[in-house]
């Protein structure tokens, strides 16, 4: 017999709405990958299908059209398409000095092709932002106790050189992980699933993020994106210490998307004032 307001019931009832909660979140999360998953299907397609044109060719026509089709069609705005850019561009130099370090190499031929590194490559970075983006906006996130940016700005710009300089000087990833610890270790990322808020620790997102994103190179690498030296006899997993590569890059990425926010809030509201003030609005 069900007695109504039972401890089993309202456990049960408890458990129904986590996982409908869990639902949207799922949902959300997979609607904010939409530009990730697309470079995944045009990464199988291109494997699977004989094409007119070189691979890498058929890829950066691919992306661009998604790209257009997104503006187009709302699921990006002008300004978040900036902020995708700057990735791209970020991105396409990290490639540019990886690929000529022996880091990884795109051994197919191709005309968009600049000193080895295919044009397209930069939408792989820009595919992480988009997601950022997306799910910002889709799970209406907001951090409580974000540091100051003259602490941010830094580390972001350490956490980048990085990348280039531990080819020839001693690798900082593991003091720059503590100092994420340090910087972020008070903050929280706030989310919404479906109508109540959630909250997470912002390094454990850092890391889960991370974790996506090393499954997600193992199926790019898998459908010959890229390939790193131990894969030039045949595909293998991709090596678990590139997670905190990684992990690295999604801190560096969220670190600018946060602050460029910021930075366009900030004006957003010096434009409101100045409007204010010239329409002799405010108090008297």
């Amino acid at each position: 017999m069900r007695v109504s307001g039972s401890p089993i019931t309202v456990t049960r009832d408890r458990l129904a709405g986590y996982g409908l909660e869990l639902v949207h979140f799922g949902l959300k999360n997979a609607r904010a990958c939409v530009f990730p998953v697309f470079v995944f299907a045009m990464l199988a397609l291109s494997q699977l299908v004989p094409l007119p044109l070189a691979r890498y060719d058929f890829m950066l026509c691919a992306c661009l059209a998604m790209q257009a089709v997104m503006l187009a069609t709302g699921l990006e705005t002008r300004d978040e398409l900036k902020v995708i850019t700057l990735f791209h561009l970020l991105g396409l130099g990290l490639e540019l000095f990886k690929t000529h370090a022996g880091s990884w190499s795109y051994p197919e031929a191709a005309f968009a092709k600049v000193w080895g590194v295919p044009l397209y490559s930069g939408f792989m970075y820009a595919s992480v932002a988009s997601y950022m983006i997306q799910a910002w906006r889709l799970l209406r996130l907001r951090f409580l106790r974000w540091p100051r940016a003259v602490l941010v700005v830094p580390l972001g710009a350490l956490i980048y050189l990085n990348f280039f300089t531990n080819h020839f000087l001693p690798d900082l990833r593991f003091w720059l992980v503590v100092a994420v610890l340090a910087v972020f270790g008070r903050t929280w990322v706030v989310f919404t699933p479906l109508t109540k808020e959630r909250r997470i620790p912002l390094p454990l997102a850092f890391l889960l993020i991370g974790v996506f994103v090393w499954f997600a190179e193992n199926i790019a690498t898998y459908f010959g994106a890229w390939q790193y030296p131990h894969q030039q006899d045949g595909w293998r997993i991709v090596s678990i210490h590139k997670l905190s590569s990684w992990a690295l890059l999604v801190i560096v990425s969220l670190m600018a998307v946060v602050q460029l926010k910021h930075v366009k809030g900030a004006r957003a509201d010096q434009r409101q004032d100045v409007e204010l003030g010239a329409s002799g609005a405010g108090p008297t």
